[in-house]
């Protein structure tokens, strides 16, 4: 097993190292979400916890770790009789992003348990991280059946495993922590929620922090051994601490004063529910017992808000997450209470209780860079460094931009314009790939999946997941005389088991090719272009799609942004998309067939959908409308199912875009058909295109 990377030698990242030794401190905080950048040291960080948490008592053998003081009475392993239990380290247990829902909960023998009614059940990763942490690197990224199940053990602090009828149930109260690269995707609201704190990290962009990063890792990656023995003082002196505050936490006092200030931030940001009130509650008493206090002061209910509420108070996929600290502070003056404890009092920071911090880093070469703030929001240095919008990895927040006047009429060869804002996004019509589907979950086209409406059965191909009770028992029964069957069960053998097969959703690859030239840059058609591709990406988003971004001006296609699961970067790239010069329409649709053709290799199950928006003109080049009708006609060659949406306006048309359309092979609709209210088939003309173009190859 190889030596972690020490906790106490992570180089900055006070927020993050912060609300990792609050949930050590206080478990019942509710865990961790980490966002922030590639190559920040996440993963790093979360795995050096595990030597910090405090070791478990165990029942000896139970493979489900049950306190010997309080064991599971439905514990598989159960009954436990009464007698000393066995210590273990807790642990840190990783779910990676590919496994199955068998791994993550666990496996039921279906054969022995129709055959002989045995429950034999091997545990899976929700058991090991029983009373530990539950890691999940890239949890944005983690299937949606997946997320449910977790969703559903953390909501009941256990999990059950059902198949036809046959359940097994064991406790599974774990602390979740995840990390994640916003530009890789957002999580669901139901997920976000379920996690206590969130924090920020970004690479520091000083010279000297850098140095010190590759100093510290280059040293270790020669050798971990030595490394972490240099550091073991620092391990152990922060272990101390942790244990110290814990067996402080119950004595904390939560006065009525702090109380009204969580409740009255948490309804001034306007989050939903109640759990935020409660988080908020669990993470100012566990801040105080951290800095040694017994009384919640108002600068740990402003820590706690700073953690607890930035991903709670996200109202659509392209908000930021973050807060506005001067309406925080506006509203915890205005609720201060006149019980508020002192800050500079005895038990106040300055006092023998202060000092939040971690312990000093300290290697064989002196004083280095300390750890989370004495103090919630000031440095030992008694600098105020709670991070703002900018510094803590969130952009800050941009005037919208303002009309421009026009620098030339639109239409070909029109000179650049700057970029325009959106119109407000609508309810958009569903638009789906013809047929049926072996993708990745999701909400848009139809397709064979591991969860939905049950519509066959077949020999399962590898474990049996889904058991189609019927079809196995139709399959055993004509054998049981053979198989000298004598009582009354069924004589069940391996050949006899059928899965289940069912019919759900996936996600596509929505593919957008924007038209940005000059004859899109009026700027109030230039909004509503705007608006109506916002709309899509909003249901992209909510159909888990991955999506990507082509835009084609001037003389040639540029892809804005390669196929992701983050709508919110797409979104932002389409708001800064400026507009102007000629229609290559035929590059924009050559460059999109290049990207499609990659994307079948790196993943041939997701299936794409190329939405084209655009007035159908062409310009620039020898014949450019033939030469865009061509290339049109390569997308319909590979059946790549097809939608323009025709952004032509005015009371003459010229159609161009209903052309495109066709030797696309797709559908043509306007900005207008394009919302939900206006347009009832648009669904089944989409289908009946490809019904034809499918009955045209037979």
């Amino acid at each position: 097993m190889s030596t972690p990377f020490p906790f106490t030698a992570v180089v900055g990242m006070d927020d993050l190292r912060l609300a990792l030794v609050l949930n050590a401190v206080s478990p019942a905080v509710g865990g961790v979400l980490v966002r922030g950048e590639k190559g920040t040291a996440k993963s790093t960080a979360v795995r050096a916890l595990s030597a910090l948490l405090p070791e478990l008592s165990v029942v000896p053998g139970c493979r489900f770790s049950c306190d010997p003081g309080a064991p599971d009475p439905g514990c598989p392993d159960g009954p436990h009789e009464p007698g000393p239990g066995a210590a273990r380290a807790a642990r840190v247990v990783e779910l990676p992003v590919g496994a199955s829902e068998d791994r993550l909960v666990g496996a039921l023998d279906i054969e022995r348990a129709l055959s002989e009614g045995v429950k034999a059940f091997e545990p899976g990763l929700l058991a090991d991280a029983h009373r530990g942490v539950l890691y999940v690197d890239e949890v944005n990224l983690l299937h949606d059946h997946l997320i449910d199940v977790l969703l559903d053990a953390a909501a009941m602090g256990a999990s059950y495993v059902e198949r036809e009828g046959v359940s097994v149930r064991h406790a599974a109260r774990f602390l979740l922590v995840g990390t994640m690269n916003p530009e890789e995707g957002e999580l669901r609201p139901q997920l976000l929620d379920r996690f206590g704190l969130t924090v920020e990290v970004v690479a520091s962009r000083e010279p000297e922090t850098r140095v010190e990063v590759v100093r510290r890792r280059l040293a270790y990656d020669d050798d971990p051994a030595g490394f972490t023995g240099r550091w073991a003082g620092e391990e152990t002196a922060l272990r101390e601490r942790i244990a110290t505050a814990r067996a402080l936490l119950p004595e904390v006092r939560l006065g009525d004063a702090a109380l009204l200030q969580i409740a009255a931030t948490c309804a001034a940001f306007e989050v939903d529910g109640m759990r935020a009130d409660i988080v908020m509650a669990r993470t100012a008493t566990a801040l105080a017992a951290w800095a040694g206090r017994t009384d919640v002061l108002a600068e740990d209910v402003r820590q706690a808000a700073l953690l607890a509420l930035p991903h709670r108070r996200r109202r659509n996929p392209f908000d930021a997450p973050g807060l506005d600290e001067e309406k925080l502070d506006d509203t915890l003056e205005e609720y201060k209470g006149d019980d508020d404890p002192d800050p500079e009092g005895p038990d106040g920071p300055d006092g023998p209780g202060g000092g939040g911090g971690l312990p000093p880093q300290r290697g064989p070469e002196g004083p280095q860079e300390s750890g989370p703030p004495d103090t919630p929001g000031e440095s030992p240095s008694g600098r105020d460094d709670t991070p703002g919008p900018a510094e803590d990895g969130q952009p800050e927040q941009q005037p919208e931009p303002q009309p421009q006047p026009q620098q030339r009429a639109g239409g070909a060869g029109a000179g650049e314009q700057s970029a325009v804002a959106a119109t407000e996004p609508f309810r958009t019509k569903t638009l789906s790939v013809p047929g049926l589907g072996e993708g990745a979950t999701g909400r848009r086209s139809r397709a064979r999946t591991e969860h939905g409406r049950t519509t066959g059965s077949r020999r399962p191909k590898g474990a049996l997941t889904k058991l189609h009770l019927s079809a196995t028992v139709q399959a055993a029964a004509p054998h049981q005389r053979a198989r000298g069957r004598t009582g009354a069960g069924l004589v069940v053998r391996k050949d006899d088991l059928r899965q289940a097969t069912r019919e759900g959703r996936e996600g596509n690859l929505v593919l957008f090719v924007v038209d940005a030239s000059g004859s899109m840059a009026a700027r109030q058609r230039m909004s509503a272009v705007k608006g109506a591709v916002l709309s899509l990406l909003l249901d992209a988003y909510q159909r888990r799609d991955k999506v990507g971004l082509i835009t084609f001006r001037g003389k040639e296609a540029e892809v804005a942004l390669p196929p992701t699961s983050s709508v919110d970067a797409a979104a932002a790239r389409l708001e800064s998309l400026p507009t102007g010069g000629r229609t290559p329409l035929a590059a924009g649709l050559l460059r999109a067939h290049d990207v499609l053709r990659v994307e079948r290799m790196r993943d041939p199950a997701r299936r794409p959908l190329l939405l084209v928006v655009t007035d159908g003109r062409a310009t620039g080049g020898p014949d450019p409308v033939a030469l865009a009708a061509r290339a049109a006609r390569l997308h319909a060659a590979r059946g790549t199912a097809s939608v323009v949406v025709d952004c032509e306006t005015g009371p003459v048309r010229l159609g161009l875009a209903g052309a495109l359309a066709r030797d696309l092979d797709g559908t043509a609709i306007t900005l207008d058909e394009l919302r939900a209210d206006r347009l009832a088939g648009l669904v089944r003309d989409v289908q009946q295109a490809g019904d034809e173009r499918r009955g045209r190859a037979a």
